[in-house]
């Protein structure tokens, strides 16, 4: 396939991605994450999560280079997310896209990142019908958007005012005494989450885990 070859770096939260794109395939994505950083606080800490993409940067654009086969001098331009994300964590990958971009004389591309959730549906099932409604439910952000144009307009029809549906997950996990992503990786791949533990109920009361009330 024919087009630019531009390179994607990601950085919103605690994971740090790498990808790299030719018109609408997929070369390659590498991605590090910090998560097992974060499982003692029971959340993502946005200063850990930070000092983990200035570690992990380099290594995930070298990894994603080396599987697609390419070399950095090859690409045509920088995409990187711009928001919304945590501060800290978005400056590390405009910082490190910025830099790349300069050194190679490339053109740089901010991307917001809710869009490119709705965008990156192109790869496996081609152009996108216009308009579109997306419906986005990932671990910090359930929102409804009516796209009519993914590079510039996409219109916000409605979203969660408090929690998204990860975040409450997460905290309904927690209070289960449920086990984090990171303790899971750490022992199994699928190792005891939300579902094993709803469904061990008392083989005659019918009874489910329940959670104590804080103290006052």
């Amino acid at each position: 396939m024919t087009g630019p070859l531009v390179l994607g770096i990601e950085t919103s939260c605690d994971e740090t991605g790498a990808g790299l794109v030719r018109g609408h395939e997929l070369l390659a994505d590498s991605v590090a994450s910090s998560v097992a950083e974060h499982a003692r606080f029971g959340g993502v800490v946005p200063e850990v999560a930070s000092r983990a993409h200035l570690e992990a940067m380099v290594p995930a654009v070298d990894r994603a280079l080396a599987t697609a086969g390419v070399k950095l001098a090859d690409v045509d331009a920088i995409a990187v997310t711009a928001g919304p994300g945590l501060t800290g964590a978005l400056l590390v990958g405009v910082c490190a896209a910025k830099a790349y971009a300069l050194a190679l004389g490339k053109p740089l591309y901010a991307v917001n990142h809710l869009a490119a959730h709705i965008a990156v549906d192109q790869l496996e099932h081609g152009p996108l019908p216009v308009p579109a409604i997306a419906l986005l439910v990932s671990g910090g952000h359930s929102s409804l958007l009516l796209t009519k144009d993914v590079t510039g307009d996409v219109q916000p029809l409605g979203a969660t005012i408090d929690d998204a549906a990860g975040e409450a997950y997460d905290k309904v996990a927690r209070c289960s005494g449920c086990r984090s992503r990171a303790d899971r990786r750490s022992t199994s791949r699928r190792g005891p989450g939300i579902r094993p533990r709803s469904l061990s109920r008392g083989p005659s009361t019918g009874t489910r885990p329940t959670t104590s009330p804080s103290p006052g």
